[in-house]
């Protein structure tokens, strides 16, 4: 059992009188000694201010476009990296009228709710991009603290911790500014920050060539199937045939819509001939029983990025594991996601011993299509909507096995193929070279705080060599 006996006057220091039991954990009050002792400021004494967009009537006027400005929610922030391949957008007008919600360079956003809840990064895009009421964003003065060292701070275990003690609400968790204002930050010099930052954006480079590599590879197969400039096009009015509707035995307009057809002719009328996925992959279907006291590693829906396919399981004891933890996952698998808010979800199994969630129609390469080349197909944009075509539910859309089964996919040349591969195998590389570095640089800066920043140094400067072993 853990408990802590604290006196009633550091009770009566929190802002917020805080009495629960989590507010005052012995890891959280443990950390908060570690911070006093290294030495601290509290981000109000860095940032000239600490903003989000807060303006919930406005809210009414944002409706996602296929193109225009860019506009930031709380998913697209994870570990000191905001993902750009899959933002959403809205228009001028709707941007110029939020205009308190703009980013800036240099500013370190951090997300305040939900289920990404305390991750931060750094605006250093050119483009100009609004963010919506649950990012706040924490404007830097100059020559204070670095903006890097702030967000990858926010990012370890001292951050996360004052960022669960200061979060309120249970369903819906969140964290408000003038609480983010007195998230304490360990002392730092000047050294040591710009390492920091040269870590991180080492880091952020490797993230942007491993996608530029990716969207090379689709631009390869789009280009084979003429779609490579192809964008959905949503027609008002259309005539279909009554056998039609008999066929399918749907009556909703969105399904048939003209730009799916597009899609299909697009594979089936490709000059090297098609095949389906159920004839070029098996699927998985395997099943497991569960130990109740093991710990797996399981795999949701949420756990893979959109962007770019990284895997982050959950440890579950097998006594907690949902009802949909169905399936043995082994390396080289495709998993493919069923729930239409979680399209994208699409990669490539990397290692055994995960197990995962029946939300997923799971692919094992069985022949001439290679699992990269499926990976790509499935991942464009014109497969992606193409998904939104057999969805069924509304509160909950999905769609089922057979509908990823049925699907024609391209047989590509042999040659074409193993370059797609090339260039799968070579982002997937690069995006696990930034991913180790960016987890060098938090551990950096814990060690920092635990022993020294000398050490702390050095330690990085050698876990960061490990990458010449990777080439």
């Amino acid at each position: 059992m853990q408990y802590s006996i604290v006196n009633y006057s550091k009770i009566s220091e929190h802002p917020e009188f805080r009495i629960d039991a989590e507010c005052f954990k012995p890891y959280h009050l443990e950390v908060e000694q570690s911070i006093v002792k290294k030495g601290f400021g509290f981000i109000k004494d860095h940032a000239t201010s600490v903003i989000n967009f807060g303006a919930y009537s406005l809210c009414n006027y944002i409706e996602f476009l296929d193109s225009g400005k860019p506009f930031l929610v709380t998913e697209d922030i994870k570990n000191n990296v905001i993902e750009i391949d899959n933002l959403h957008f809205i228009s001028d007008y709707v941007h110029s009228l939020l205009h308190k919600s703009h980013c800036v360079k240099g500013q370190v956003l951090l997300t305040m709710a939900g289920a990404y809840l305390g991750q931060a990064a750094v605006f250093s895009e050119d483009f100009e991009c609004s963010s919506n009421q649950a990012i706040a964003k924490i404007s830097l003065h100059p020559n204070s603290i670095n903006p890097y060292y702030l967000s990858t701070f926010l990012n370890c275990r001292y951050g996360q911790s004052q960022i669960l003690r200061f979060r309120t609400g249970t369903g819906q968790p969140n964290l408000n500014l003038g609480l983010i204002k007195l998230i304490r930050v360990a002392e730092a010099s000047d050294q040591f920050q710009q390492g920091i930052d040269q870590e991180v954006n080492a880091a952020l480079d490797l993230r942007r060539k491993s996608s530029s590599i990716y969207n090379q590879a689709q631009t390869i197969l789009l280009s084979e199937l003429g779609l490579a400039n192809w964008r959905p096009r949503h027609r008002l009015w259309f005539v279909k045939n009554y056998s039609d509707i008999e066929q399918a035995e749907r009556i909703d307009a969105e399904y048939y819509q003209p730009k799916y057809e597009e899609i299909v002719n697009a594979i089936v009328g490709y000059s090297g001939s098609y095949s389906f996925i159920k004839d070029e992959f098996k699927q998985n279907k395997s099943t497991f029983d569960i130990d109740a006291e093991r710990t797996y590693r399981y795999v949701e829906i949420g756990s893979v990025n959109v962007s770019n396919g990284e895997i982050s399981p959950s440890a579950v004891v097998g006594a907690e594991l949902p009802a949909n933890a169905k399936r043995v996952l082994k390396k080289g698998d495709v998993i493919v996601s069923k729930v239409r808010t979680y399209r994208g979800a699409v990669t490539i199994v990397e290692k055994n011993g995960y197990v995962g969630s029946g939300a997923f129609t799971i692919l094992r390469e069985n022949g001439r299509i290679k699992k990269e080349t499926l990976l790509v197909f499935l991942h464009s944009k014109p497969l992606l909507a193409w998904s939104l075509k057999p969805n069924s539910g509304t509160s909950y859309p999905v769609i089922i096995d057979d509908d990823i089964l049925n699907l024609p996919v391209p047989l590509l040349p042999e040659e074409t193929q193993t370059e797609i591969q090339q260039k799968v195998i070579e982002s997937f590389k690069l995006r696990k070279q930034s991913k180790h570095l960016l987890e060098c640089a938090k551990q950096a800066v814990e060690m920092a705080i635990e022993q020294n920043e000398s050490k702390a140094m050095e330690w990085l400067e050698n876990s960061t060599n490990e990458l010449t072993k990777w080439q």
